[in-house]
Order: C-alpha cells, then sequence, then structure tokens
C-alpha cells in the first residue's frame, strides 16, 4: 500500500484561529490517499499587514518547506509571503493563494477585482 499523498497549509502568521478556519474550511476536500495538513507559523506576526510583515516570514516560511516533507506546499495569505524563496527551497509545487486567484481571475475573464478587508 503506498502512502498518503501530502500536501502542507501554511498560515504564515500565528494566529492558530486563522488555521483552525483553514482547516474547516479544507475539511471537504478530504479524500483516501490525500492528507490535507494545516500548519501555522509560530515565528510570523498575528497578522500579515505591511510589507515589514511579509519580509519577516520569508525566511522562516522557507525553513517549513525544508523541514516538512509535502507533495505540494500552499501558502495561506493574499500576500504571498515567501513564494518565490519557498519554491527555490523544494522541487515541489509552491503555490501562493493571490497567485492562484488571480491567474484563475485572468483566465476566465479581462478585468477582475480584489477586495482586502483589515480592520
Amino acid at each position: 500500500m503506498s502512502a498518503d499523498r501530502r500536501i502542507l497549509v501554511i498560515n504564515p502568521n500565528s494566529n492558530e484561529a486563522v488555521t483552525r478556519g483553514l482547516d474547516d474550511a479544507l475539511a471537504p476536500l478530504a479524500r483516501p490517499g490525500l492528507v490535507i495538513v494545516c500548519r501555522t507559523l509560530a515565528e510570523g506576526p498575528f497578522g500579515i499587514q505591511s510589507q515589514a510583515d511579509v519580509e519577516q516570514v520569508a525566511l522562516p516560511l522557507r525553513d517549513l518547506v525544508r523541514r516538512e516533507a509535502a507533495e505540494a506546499y500552499v501558502i495561506a495569505c493574499y500576500s504571498d509571503p515567501g513564494l518565490h524563496v519557498c519554491r527555490e527551497a523544494t522541487d515541489r509545487p509552491v503555490l501562493g493563494i493571490a497567485e492562484c486567484g488571480i491567474l484563475t481571475a485572468l483566465a476566465r475573464a479581462d478585468r477582475f477585482g480584489v477586495i482586502a478587508v483589515a480592520s
């Protein structure tokens, strides 16, 4: 019997509630042979709200990708922090949710908008 395929979804902030929300949102995608694991980046700020926050988490994200084996990695933050440095750290796919959303929108329409909510 082959091992389960593992997708690592990384919340780059330190807010565990966000990670629990990711777990809940992704639970319906569970399939036999596929494990989706959500991780919180403990070294991250409580939220990613500035370029300084994006830069702060890039190398810890890369280190997490190097440490944790997976078939693919998803950076679950619309700033896509550390996306390129994580891609340099592995030969596996590394997806950023902003990039994926933008590329999907561009494939379906000539124009699209982005709504960002912050308090």
